[in-house]
């Protein structure tokens, strides 16, 4: 065995030298890969994200808003908005007269952090329903990250897909928040003295006199049966008959 190494030494040592070397070229590679990936993952952690979306309110269902609203983890910067219509006509162009009454769809916003939400104004679906509902509205997003890079994005908005929607009695948050306030409204006015507490109060001087109330009629009710027992008695004395006793001569 040891003449077997001494002779091919040289291969063995090319052969290990190979090994080495392949061995270094693959952990070149997968460093390479791990900071690739790295560097990705880098770039959605700081990386901002903007959607524009439609949605109805949750009280008012034929009451409906565009909420843009950064689902990224990075910040937006210098956020501008493009609105057209692809198909509606005066019902699409109605739509979009009514949300861009919020001033930011002209002016642009200049910063979107992280999970923050802005709203347009709404618009009533009952208002030319017929012509709302076939609209096809197009949002165009165009905004930067905090390292300068260029996004932009398109989001098309069909109406129709909310025909057919209802909705079956309140929100449990809209419910709980109106009989909060109603029992705001009672405390205000208990405390301001609009309105009193209707109690009825009860003393000593009125358990006496409910008292002495009670005896009196128990009295009078034991006098009235007396009576009664008095009057039933005499009737049945002079409904007894009366007996003579008569004698008769026998004798002839």
């Amino acid at each position: 065995m040891l003449d077997f190494l001494n002779q091919n030494s040289g291969a063995l040592t090319e052969v290990f030298s190979a090994a080495v070397a392949l061995s270094t070229v693959v952990y070149a590679a997968l460093t390479s890969k791990l900071v690739a990936e790295t560097r990705k993952m880098r770039q959605a952690q700081t990386e901002p994200n903007v959607e524009v979306v439609v949605r109805p309110r949750e009280e008012w269902i034929n009451h409906v808003h565009v909420y843009v609203r950064n689902i990224g983890l990075g910040p937006a910067y210098e956020i501008t908005f493009n609105t057209q219509v692809e198909r509606g006509g005066k019902g699409a162009h109605t739509l979009i007269d009514d949300f861009t009454k919020a001033h930011f769809f002209k002016t642009g916003l200049s910063y979107l952090g992280p999970g923050q939400e802005v709203t347009s104004n709404l618009s009533q679906m009952t208002e030319r329903f017929d012509e709302k509902i076939q609209s096809v509205l197009i949002f165009d997003v165009m905004y930067r990250s905090a390292t300068h890079q260029a996004f932009q994005k398109r989001f098309r908005i069909d109406f129709s897909e909310f025909k057919g929607r209802t909705q079956i009695g309140r929100p449990l948050l809209y419910a709980i928040a109106q009989h909060l306030e109603k029992i705001q409204q009672d405390f205000h006015h208990l405390t301001t003295g609009f309105k009193r507490i209707k109690a009825d109060t009860y003393n000593r001087e009125d358990r006496q006199q409910e008292e002495q109330e009670w005896e009196e009629r128990h009295a009078s009710l034991v006098a009235e049966i007396k009576k009664a027992e008095g009057s039933d008695s005499q009737r049945g004395d002079d409904d007894l008959p009366s007996t003579s006793l008569n004698k008769v001569d026998t004798r002839t």
